[in-house]
């Protein structure tokens, strides 16, 4: 009974392997992630490095997958494509909404996923954007840690999902 049951593990993992949802091709082991292009003017100067080096860290921890220059599987490039911050009105709803002027937050990524390893899989581009609002009362030097850290948390987990999840 072990021997057909374990033959039956050994199929399905051949194809590919899933962790919590993720799947990651047959044979794909390496991933190259270089550092984004920065194609926003008005962005803080290390803002594309500490992109990259943010994707970096999730497809190393979560995809396990060795983050090399060479000879790589699969290839994930980026362009910070956006970064700006807009007024937006009041929200709804509010009694003192002369006083409750938001402020946006926003950056655009480019992502463009190449397989290496498979010539007939499928490779994709797509633009990411992730935003983060704040009181127009507030400067952005004053909340653009923590701003920049959820921002980056969600476009990662957009990119992930998309690379490795399937999820569009």
């Amino acid at each position: 009974m072990r021997i057909p049951l374990l033959l039956v593990v050994s199929l399905v993992l051949s194809a590919c392997y899933t962790f919590r949802g993720i799947t990651i091709p047959e044979g794909v082991e390496r991933a190259y992630v270089p550092v984004y292009l920065n194609n926003a003017l008005s962005a803080p100067p290390t803002l594309a490095l500490d992109l990259t080096e943010s994707l970096r860290d999730k497809v190393r921890d979560e995809a396990r997958l060795v983050v090399t220059e060479e000879d790589p599987d699969i290839e994930i490039r980026g362009t910070l494509v956006d970064f700006r911050v807009t007024a937006e009105g009041a929200s709804a709803g509010n009694e003192t909404a002369a006083f409750s002027k938001l402020n946006r937050l926003t950056v655009v990524v480019a992502i463009e996923y190449t397989n290496l390893k498979d010539p007939d899989a499928e490779n994709w581009k797509s633009n990411f954007t992730e935003y983060f609002p704040f009181p127009g009362s507030q400067t952005l030097a004053s909340i653009q840690d923590e701003a920049l850290a959820e921002i980056f948390e969600n476009l990662n987990e957009k990119i992930f999902n998309r690379a490795f999840a399937d999820e569009w």
